[in-house]
């Protein structure tokens, strides 16, 4: 695993995925421990690209740079979703 914390990393690739997807997906870290963190995830979003999509997006953008991790549940919300990863290691 790369030498910086988990939210370090977590923190560089959501700005990495905001410079490229924002506003039309914007994520934001929402809560952090030991084996998960959550991103909210708000925006128009391109639903016939698919929606889920922009979650795994993230999910191989903190693995490229060092954060094992697994998407462990999707929550709808008005504006987007709630997704909790767990870290592997």
């Amino acid at each position: 695993m790369n030498k910086q914390s988990p939210k370090k990393i977590i923190e560089k690739a959501i700005k990495e995925y905001n410079k490229y997807r924002s506003p039309e997906a914007t994520a934001k870290l929402i809560s952090i421990n030991k084996e998960s963190f959550k991103i909210e995830f708000t925006g128009t979003f391109c639903r016939t690209c698919g929606f889920y999509d922009y979650f795994d997006d993230l999910k191989i953008s903190l693995e490229e740079i060092g954060l094992k991790n697994k998407i462990a549940e999707i929550t709808e919300i008005d504006e987007g979703a709630v997704v909790k990863f767990t870290m592997e290691s």
